[in-house]
């Protein structure tokens, strides 16, 4: 899922996604739009989907993750969470029934519930208490959900438990039981070696229901997602295509291209042979590399709009590979590629 945190995928146009992408999903961030615009804002202008004129399925993060990286504005309780706006200070709370209330203004397809995502590392004995309280909550916020019958909205609890597997599994046991139309892991990529989070997936996924979508949150690089997939994920989202692309690092089939490098001043190839994406149909590394060094704003729109393809292409593999049973093999030739294009 692309990552269009304020209702906005920075460098591409709502057409550029649906028509030319086919992104069947895009997430969007309730913290960023709690605070700007607000969402009782959106409702009025009709639900996200119209507010931002996308035409497909959205799925938005509950914005416990966003609110415990203000480590330094933030007070947990039972109850919830209060903060200070990173905008201009002012508190406010989340509860796991405020931020079901939020999500279900925005009109999202997919919400999560509010969840607390623990730094890394912390002890065994914190991250069992703050684990805990995530069911808790869990718990609060799909009373609260179906106590509103919540219509075509899904709603995702989402396992925590940092990198200690007893607690992952105790989390996810405890979470199956609500009965949700899909689980999240989340608590990955904060900083953890990536093989402990390859590890954290595998001691959770046993104990969520294979029918069911299973989402790793926050992840991952090009290279990992068929890794994610061979442990059981179906659902990823993650900042890097695009925010590696505004960076000069863009991902191919054959490797990442760090685009300043001066091998490229004169290179007339596409960014990649193998793509078909309307960056590599009409311009060469070359002037990619011009554009970058420039500073100029087309450079962010065209590197984006590949590594996007990129990722969609990834997946549209894995999901060939699967049907054709043949993702054994295709995840060797995955581990076995080069990690930068020659």
């Amino acid at each position: 899922m692309p990552v269009g945190t304020q209702a906005t995928v920075k460098g591409l146009t709502q057409r550029d996604l649906a028509e030319d992408l086919d992104v069947g999903i895009l997430l969007a961030n309730t913290y960023h739009l709690f605070l700007r615009p607000g969402h009782e804002l959106v409702a009025r202008m009709g639900g996200l989907h119209r507010f931002m004129s996308w035409p497909r399925a959205i799925l938005t993060d509950s914005g416990g993750y966003q609110v415990f990286s203000l480590s330094e504005l933030r007070k947990i309780t039972d109850d919830g969470v209060t903060f200070q706006s990173h905008l201009d200070g002012d508190r406010h709370v989340f509860t796991p029934e405020s931020t079901v209330d939020v999500q279900m203004a925005l009109g999202s397809d997919v919400m999560m519930v509010l969840d607390e995502c623990p730094e890394y590392p912390v002890s065994h004995e914190y991250a069992r208490e703050s684990m805990r309280r995530t069911v808790r909550w869990a718990g609060r916020a799909f009373a609260h959900w179906r106590g509103k019958a919540g219509g075509d909205q899904s709603l995702f609890p989402i396992v925590q438990g940092s990198m200690f597997v007893d607690l992952r599994r105790e989390c996810a046991e405890q979470l199956v039981e609500l009965d949700a139309d899909g689980y999240a892991i989340g608590g990955l990529s904060v900083g953890e070696p990536r093989p402990l989070s390859f590890e954290m997936v595998e001691a959770t996924e046993p104990f969520l229901p294979r029918e069911r979508p299973r989402y790793a949150m926050g992840v991952g690089m090009a290279a990992e997602l068929a890794e994610y997939v061979a442990r059981g994920v179906d659902m990823m989202d993650c900042v890097l295509p695009s925010r590696n692309a505004r960076n000069g690092y863009l991902f191919t089939s054959q490797g990442r291209v760090i685009i300043k490098h001066t091998r490229y001043k004169e290179d007339p190839r596409p960014i990649d042979e193998n793509c078909a994406c309307y960056t590599c149909r009409n311009y060469s590394r070359a002037y990619l590399r011009h554009l970058y060094q420039a500073g100029e704003m087309l450079y962010a729109v065209l590197a984006t709009r590949h590594n996007i393809r990129r990722y969609l292409d990834i997946m549209r593999e894995i999901r060939q590979a699967i049907l054709l049973g043949q993702f054994p093999k295709y995840l060797k030739t995955v581990r076995a590629a080069p990690v930068e294009v020659e």
